[in-house]
């Protein structure tokens, strides 16, 4: 009896020590674990840079519109209640042009306004408010060289620019001063720098007074300007006065003068002056625009009343790595407005300017014949160019 008991104990003995054991491992084995879970280290952080590209591209749209010819028919029907307002009759183009980032027009009559009284045929004086309605509908680059742009004398120029200075508008062609003639206006848009020089190659017989009134055409006087600005802007436009009333092809002389502003590196050349619409082409890298006709005028012809709109992507890329630099131009697309007025009795009224898209037979009767021609005359030089 004594040894069994002694065996049991033995037994519980064994049996406690091992289940002792037993705890002491399994507390052992969580022990680790927690201090494994404590140590672990953590997981690695996605720490890659993505490398900055080394080249840099920028764009910048931009659309040109020709003459602005204000006739008195044209003023006279933007008079109401004693005030002058032409804002309705660019309402069908202002859509337009407001998606650009830029757009040039030619404002061929000077803006001398009402105080120094407003004319007509042959010697043209306007009134601001001309200016207003195409600030209005988006342009905010204009041309001031032209054939008119002496009519009125120097109380006509200096009024003019003085309405131009107080506006947000890029202009080049005429100035008060030799100071304020050379000081050439550059802005950028867009990361794109952009200037203006215009000229004309004709002030009507008028006796020219001095070298800043109007900027007459020399090639030694382009060159100057030319070199004074080209390497400090991307978009460099030349808006040149020239050409043959009323044709339609291209004289030798504009081809040379197109020629020599292309060798100097000219990025655009708009030309004006015709009064009708003229071919397009690219001599180089250069886009020539012999003539974008009238924007709007009070002349009666559908070729005269006919207008060019062009447009063109400009285009920038940079390479920061070679620090190197290149401008190109695409997408050039010329589309077509038409200046409707009523013309049933002696005084035309209703002036307003349409794009062809916009057109029937009733404001325009022979208006897809006439786009046929403008598109075949537009693209005869240069066939890559699109058509609206």
């Amino acid at each position: 009896m004594m040894k069994k008991k002694g065996t049991r104990i033995n037994l519980t003995i064994s049996l406690g020590i091992f289940l002792l054991s037993l705890v002491m491992f399994f507390y052992s084995l969580c022990n680790t674990e927690i201090i494994l879970e404590g140590t672990e280290e953590p997981l690695e952080e996605d720490n890659d840079v993505v490398e900055e590209s080394p080249i840099k591209e920028y764009k910048l749209s931009l659309i040109m519109g020709g003459d602005a010819l204000i006739h008195s028919s044209v003023y006279m029907d933007a008079k109401k209640n004693g005030k002058y307002d032409f804002h309705e009759m660019l309402e069908n183009i202002k859509p337009i042009v407001s998606e650009y980032d830029l757009a040039y027009y030619n404002q061929e009559t000077i803006l001398g306004g009402t105080e120094i009284g407003l004319s007509t045929y042959p010697c043209f004086n306007s009134p601001y408010e001309v200016g207003d309605a195409f600030i209005d509908a988006g342009f905010n680059v204009v041309s001031l060289a032209n054939n008119h742009t002496l009519d009125r004398g120097s109380k006509a120029i200096i009024n003019s620019r003085n309405y131009w200075n107080n506006k947000d508008v890029m202009v080049n062609g005429s100035a008060t001063s030799l100071e304020e003639r050379n000081n050439i206006d550059i802005r950028e848009k867009n990361g794109i720098s952009y200037a203006l020089l215009s000229y004309t190659t004709s002030t009507n017989g008028i006796s020219r007074k001095n070298d800043y009134y109007v900027n007459w055409y020399s090639e030694e006087a382009v060159k100057r300007d030319v070199d004074a600005v080209r390497d400090k802007v991307d978009l460099l436009m030349v808006a040149i006065h020239w050409g043959v009333e009323y044709n339609t092809g291209v004289t030798a002389n504009q081809k040379k003068i197109a020629s020599y502003l292309a060798s100097l590196g000219v990025d655009i050349v708009i030309g004006s002056h015709p009064h009708v619409i003229e071919p397009v082409e690219y001599i180089g890298n250069t886009l020539v625009i012999y003539s974008l006709g009238n924007f709007i005028s009070g002349q009666r012809t559908n070729e005269q009343l006919s207008g060019l709109l062009m447009s063109v992507n400009v285009n920038k890329v940079v390479d920061t790595e070679v620090n190197v630099t290149s401008i190109t131009l695409s997408d050039a697309t010329a589309q077509f407005v038409y200046t409707y007025s009523d013309r049933s009795t002696s005084n035309r009224k209703g002036f307003k300017l349409y794009p062809y898209s916009m057109l029937n037979e009733k404001l325009f009767k022979d208006y897809l014949n006439m786009y046929d021609k403008l598109k075949k005359r537009v693209t005869s030089l240069e066939p890559s160019i699109k058509v609206v």
